[in-house]
């Protein structure tokens, strides 16, 4: 019998026995378009924080999360979906929202991405901002965008305060955005996707673009074209 076979198999089965739960579910469908602490996780869900962690081990032992420590206070852990772990589940338009708006903190190289990937795969308007927005795009982010069909603007960057409208749906892609809106922003996802800048190689923007392009596939899938662009 062929080992491959058996070792997917098994790693299915582990992945079908962890969803058999109700809250192991309600927490994936939770994680599906964003990330989230687990105790957001907790008020959101209702979950008691023993109960939640007994979940959220069992889910990470069938490799279906993972944590990550936040690069904004360094305190904070949020709960993300491993990448690939539940291909095809995405549910199919259960976000309404006539633009989408994606922030990091210097709007340099993220955010910028993000909103160039989401306008190849949705018809919904995008847009991209900062919280603390750089002078500039940064030379890497522009870079790589072209060598995989986007186009980045090289000197282009917004603030927030400048772009945000009332009916936006707001996609925090870094934790120092996502902790610094608060309350700015309340239709809000937060993808903790690593900056490239800190690294400032070809490698951190390459593994930045891949990461951002599985979200914003899971993502787009979700938000259907309203048709109002207002």
């Amino acid at each position: 019998m062929n080992t491959e076979w058996v070792s997917s198999v098994v790693s299915r089965a582990q992945v079908h026995a962890a969803l058999g739960e109700p809250a192991r579910l309600a927490i994936v469908d939770r994680l599906i378009l964003g990330d989230a602490s687990p105790g957001e996780l907790g008020r959101d869900l209702g979950l008691p924080s023993n109960l939640l962690a007994h979940h959220v081990k069992l889910l990470e032992q069938a490799g279906v999360i993972e944590r990550s420590r936040s690069e904004g206070d360094h305190r904070r852990t949020y709960l993300r979906l491993k990448p690939a772990a539940l291909t095809g589940l995405a549910p199919a338009g259960v976000r309404a929202a006539p633009r989408v708006v994606f922030v990091c903190t210097r709007n340099s190289a993220r955010s910028q991405l993000a909103a160039a990937l989401w306008k190849r795969h949705s018809r919904v308007p995008a847009t991209s901002a900062g919280t603390d927005p750089a002078p500039r795009v940064h030379p890497r982010a522009v870079a790589v965008a072209r060598a995989h069909g986007l186009s980045l603007p090289r000197t282009r960057t917004t603030h927030i305060d400048d772009v945000l409208r009332p009916r936006d749906l707001v996609v925090a892609v870094c934790d120092t955005a996502h902790e610094h809106l608060g309350t700015a922003a309340p239709d809000r996802l937060h993808w903790s996707v690593p900056d490239p800048v800190r690294a400032d190689t070809d490698d951190a923007f390459d593994h930045a673009l891949h990461e951002l392009t599985d979200r914003v596939t899971r993502l787009a899938a979700a938000v259907p074209p309203s048709g109002d662009t207002r």
